[in-house]
């Protein structure tokens, strides 16, 4: 019975022409049964409203219920061509008249559909005819349709999700279904003008910078559904009856994306550009110009007003009218959600939740609020409300490809790769030619690790649209993060040809050549970007580069203007406060310039709560108030002006490049991720050849010393020359713009510990690796971790993460199995692990030991756990039989959800632990300096030289245990170790074996024998002897001052 009084009431709303409550009520109906029936009436009435996709997709339904079904053809056929899309309107309405002749079909219906047959292959041939004048029509604003490109139709216009230049930053991608707006089925690209506001879009804006570089979400458009104000022609072909219909916009660089399937009619000033005749135009402004807004009007086409308001960028007029529907209908579901989509264009997200919530409220079936809702949230970034609302809709619609693509997206974006991966499969496979799609899945699978997927997918996102720039741009960034810098450029060459004003193109080149050492390079892409647009990364970036190539106003400059950028996205501020310190950093080495080298002393000049607010990347205020500032730019170039002999390199200096250079890239590791750095292979061969040059001269007196007759008159010899040595290598007050406490390195204690041997220390052979390290690359916080403030005391130190979450780090993940047996292999000794409070977690029963023995993961780890943990490595001591040293510490930490574990090494530096590697450090060296100075000194006899060998990786195992420094352990370990070879007179002329990594094969061996004998099966044959070194002048002569070593550094790219 009520669904007979549903009937009746159905037949008086489609009579008073109130489809909206029509389609209500046929909500109701098929609720109860699915009737293919209902499901055509109800793609009758979203016709009537000109709702083409949920025309499409109800007609969909129905033919999958009865492939027959001649209504279902029909209406498909007239949405089709209504959004433009004839040749598929053509296809359907082919397939539909052969299957109406194939059975006894009414005449009245065979005839409609070869009258629509016939207006599609006009509408084609129209098409075509009309191509030339929308190639010669001015182009038009945001908002407006573009022309067509090639074979590709318009489906829809789109609408920049921007006021007044302040974006949404997400994927605020709202459509009739819901759908993220940037390159669905039957996308087709739309240009615009240079003075569009897209110009100030981010390219490839849905991407994320893996590795602290990065592209931010792509701010998308927004649409919604509505009515029109006039009824559409029978054969659904004439677009001069059509009102306006808000769609959605994805911007690339300064071309629009048009996304298929969204609500599509074109806007008022678009027509010319979409080939429609200047009468159509007419038709059109008469349609619009008759609808009144007097009460007497329907709601339906109220709602159409409203609609066409917000798709001209009428945001606060189109809010008006549906204030008007609403005050009339306070919970009319379609004018909540109509409201809504115009706050958020208005950014006034937390306005249009609300709508969207109270139009949930009203009708909790209705599919397109949860939708928009959810991109809403999204947006706010609430990315876990947002799944749960996009879910919800998914309910409502199962298996739509639209809002699985959505909700894809955002699993990415909250970082559930393996969620997103699922989601965005099964939108492909329902559309397979879903580039948007494509691209996501690359992303989300390069996340998980699955790099051959992840090329795949992009490549195929390519493979569907050749000038899809968002493509190509996280096709670059993908090759970069591998280390494949050629197949990045080429890929960032692709997207130029295209445009060649995308502005992230050029900024991405830039981190490219960055990291290649290139800075004077990165420092002209980076320029031609901030010509483009004023962003704070290509700011940032520029100044650090001006900032290493000893250009310090205009890095000062860049850095100001760093500061200075208004944010549009709360993750930019850390470069603001990085680009406060650095600024610090480049007055300051402005003004050691014409000063000796080893007077560059960050460790000892600059303020510790200053590194470590640096090394932590925290906001400078508390250092701003207590923390000495450098001096302005004016005095410090003039303290630091240097002579022009200073910067020429000379013949004799050349051939030292040359050498050194040979030597520097012995450094580079092959493996993923790890880019070959040119300037940092200069900085190692120049510090390698420094070392030796230094350490060869301090052996060269103990061995002297050794030989003397009296061993007094030889402590006090080598005490005085050690003085002597310490005078000539530190700055000492002289050289600080600090009091005299803050400029010592901290180790006058160490030394009068030691026996004596040698005037040079061990701290003073790497404290020279450090600083060509600093110099190298200022912007990277290289410092030693016990000249920090008391936080040193807490165990401040450096952090290696292989998995983040579900991500595995591209450098680390390599190493992930190999650090995960070791755990098992400590926790099964131990019987324990340690929790985050540090209180002993207890392991010994209940057979956990065996069950931790198996696992297989570092999740499956942590559960048998049951909380975040820790455990310990060791070092056995070389220097006190029987003792252990703690190693680093393996962590495992869940994160929320379903969002994985953080696995990773973390090495503390306590005062405690950095006492017992002092004393590790200091037997080490003094092993060392025992076997060269006695017999085999001098020697040229590889054989005779293994002692020495086998002490050098025995001290280079301690160093990497240590982790001494904030950043730059690794590189600054295995240069010390090519210095002290050499020193020796063995040059290491081969590679580091691929996939090797020295450091981790030192903190993941217990023994340090273990490590030596690693190492040495591939270092020791790959070593001879060379004499040759001695005849180079020397480095600290060559190159005396801070600015001629940061010319040196930087003369390649002259």
């Amino acid at each position: 019975m009520a669904a007979a009084s549903e009937r009746v009431e159905l037949a008086k709303l489609c009579s008073s022409r109130n489809w909206s409550k029509a389609i209500r009520v046929l909500d109701s109906l098929l609720a109860k049964h699915c009737s293919i029936l209902d499901i055509c009436n109800r793609a009758f009435c979203y016709n009537q409203l000109e709702l083409h996709k949920h025309v499409i997709k109800d007609c969909d339904k129905a033919l999958q219920l009865e492939p027959c079904a001649i209504q279902a053809y029909l209406l498909k056929g007239r949405a089709l061509l209504a959004l433009g899309r004839k040749q598929e309107a053509l296809l359907v309405l082919e397939q539909g008249y052969k299957n109406a002749l194939q059975q006894t079909a009414d005449v009245k219906q065979l005839l409609e559909l070869d009258e629509l047959l016939n207006a599609a292959r006009r509408e084609i041939h129209v098409t075509v005819n009309h191509l030339t004048l929308a190639a010669e029509t001015p182009v038009l604003p945001l908002g407006s349709c573009a022309t067509e490109k090639s074979d590709e139709k318009i489906d829809n216009h789109d609408i920049a999700f921007e006021t007044s230049g302040n974006k949404v930053p997400s994927s605020m991608a709202f459509s009739e279904s819901g759908a993220c707006s940037n390159g669905n089925t039957h996308a087709s690209s739309m240009e615009f003008g240079e003075n569009s506001k897209t110009n100030k879009e981010s390219v490839g804006g849905n991407s994320e910078l893996r590795n602290g570089s990065a592209y931010k979400e792509k701010e998308n458009g927004c649409q919604i559904n509505g009515s029109s104000s006039s009824k559409p022609c029978s054969n659904g072909s004439d677009l001069s009856e059509k009102s306006d219909r808000l769609g959605d916009l994805s911007v690339i660089g300064n071309k629009l994306s048009s996304k298929s399937g969204s609500i599509s009619k074109l806007s008022l000033k678009a027509k010319a550009r979409c080939g429609v005749s200047d009468e159509t135009k007419i038709n059109k402004k008469c349609t619009i110009a008759r609808i009144s807004e007097t009460h007497s009007i329907s709601v339906d086409f109220r709602l159409s007003r409203g609609i066409a308001q917000v798709n001209e960028g009428n945001y606060m007029k189109a809010i008006s009218i549906f204030d008007k529907v609403l005050k009339e209908e306070p919970t009319y579901p379609e004018a909540l959600i109509g409201r809504g989509t115009a706050y958020a264009f208005q950014r006034e997200l937390e306005n249009a939740i609300d709508d969207f919530t109270k139009a949930i409220q009203s009708n909790p079936a209705a599919g397109e609020a949860w939708k928009r809702r959810g991109q809403a949230r999204a947006a706010l970034g609430e990315f876990a409300e947002a799944v749960e609302d996009l879910t919800r809709a998914l309910e409502l619609e199962p298996k739509s490809p639209d809002i699985l693509h959505e909700r894809g997206i955002i699993n990415f974006r909250s970082k559930d790769f393996t969620a997103a991966v699922k989601d965005l499969s099964i939108c492909l496979k329902q559309e397979k030619d879903n580039k948007s799609a494509y691209t996501y899945l690359g992303l989300s699978f390069a996340s998980l690790g699955e790099y051959i997927k992840a090329e795949e997918a992009h490549l195929k996102s390519i493979q569907l649209d050749s000038n899809y720039l968002e493509a190509w741009l996280h096709l670059a960034q993908f090759y970069q993060e591998l280390a494949d810098y050629s197949k990045a450029l080429e890929c960032i060459d692709q997207v130029l040809q295209v445009d060649n004003r995308v502005w992230k193109a050029y900024h991405l080149r830039g981190l490219v050549f960055h990291g290649l050492g290139e800075h004077r390079k990165a420092i002209q892409e980076l320029s031609i970007g901030l010509k483009i647009e004023s962003s704070i990364e290509c700011l940032y970036l520029r100044g650090s580069c001006y900032h290493a190539v000893g250009e310090y106003r205009d890095a000062v400059k860049d850095y100001d203007a760093t500061v200075d950028v208004e944010l549009d996205a709360v993750e930019k501020f850390v470069l603001q406060c990085l680009a406060f310190y650095q600024k610090e950093l480049a007055l300051y080495t402005a003004s050691k310039v014409s000063s000796e080298f080893f007077c560059f002393d960050i460790d000892g000049d600059i303020d510790p709560m200053f590194k470590e607010y640096w090394c932590k990347r925290l906001h400078p205020k508390d250092v701003c108030e207590k923390v000495y500032r450098q001096p302005p730019l004016r005095e410090s170039l003039k303290k630091g002006k240097l002579k022009k002999q200073d910067l020429a390199i000379t013949k004799p200096k050349a051939n030292l490049l040359r050498f050194t250079d040979l030597i520097g890239k012995r450094i580079q590791y092959d493996c993923p991720g790890f880019l070959p750095n040119r300037r940092q292979h200069r900085m190692a061969g120049l510090a390698v050849l420094e070392i030796a040059q230094k350490v060869s001269k301090a052996w060269r007196i103990e061995w002297r010393n050794s030989n003397k007759g009296t061993a007094k008159n030889g402590k006090k010899n080598r005490r005085r020359e050690r003085i002597n040595m310490l005078s000539q290598n530190r700055g000492g007050a002289g050289c600080s713009t600090s009091t005299s406490s803050e400029t010592s390195t901290g180790y006058a204690s160490l030394e009068d510990r030691s026996s004596g041997r040698s005037m040079l220390s061990w701290q003073e052979v790497y404290s020279s690796a450090v600083r060509w390290r600093q110099i190298s690359e200022p912007c990277d916080p290289v410092v030693w971790v016990n000249k920090l403030s008391e936080e040193f005391n807490s165990g401040f130190g450096s952090h290696t993460p292989m998995v983040l979450g579900q991500a595995k780090v591209i450098r680390y993940f390599p190493n992930y199995e190999r650090t995960l047996n070791l755990a098992k292999t400590i926790i099964k000794e131990k019987l324990c692990v340690r929790s985050k409070a540090d209180k002993v977690i207890d392991l010994s029963k209940d057979d956990k030991i065996e069950e931790i023995m198996r696992a297989e993961t570092c999740e499956e780890l942590h559960k048998i756990v049951g909380e975040d943990f820790w455990v310990a490595t060791w070092c056995h001591s070389t220097a006190f039989e029987g003792k252990r040293l703690e190693g680093t510490r393996i962590t495992c930490i869940k994160k929320p959800g379903t969002l994985g574990y953080d696995f990773a090494i973390r090495t503390p530096c306590t005062p405690a632990r950095w006492s017992d590697f002092d004393e590790e450090m200091t037997s080490a060296w003094e092993a060392l300096c025992t076997a060269y100075c006695g017999e085999n000194y001098g020697s040229t006899d590889l054989d005779a030289l293994e002692t020495v060998r086998d002490a050098i990786l025995r001290m280079t195992y301690y160093w990497y245990n240590f982790m001494p420094l904030a950043r730059g352990t690794a590189v600054t370990g295995f240069v010390v170790l090519l210095g002290l070879l050499l020193a020796a007179n063995m040059e290491f002329t081969e590679s580091i074996p691929k996939g090797l990594q020295i450091d981790w094969e030192a903190i993941l061996s217990v023994e340090p024998d273990s490590f030596v004998g690693s190492v040495k099966s591939w270092l020791y044959p790959s070593l001879k002897i060379n004499t040759s070194w001695r005849d180079h002048p020397e480095v600290s002569s060559a190159f005396s001052t801070t600015g001629s070593v940061v010319a040196a550094l930087s003369s390649y790219n002259d």
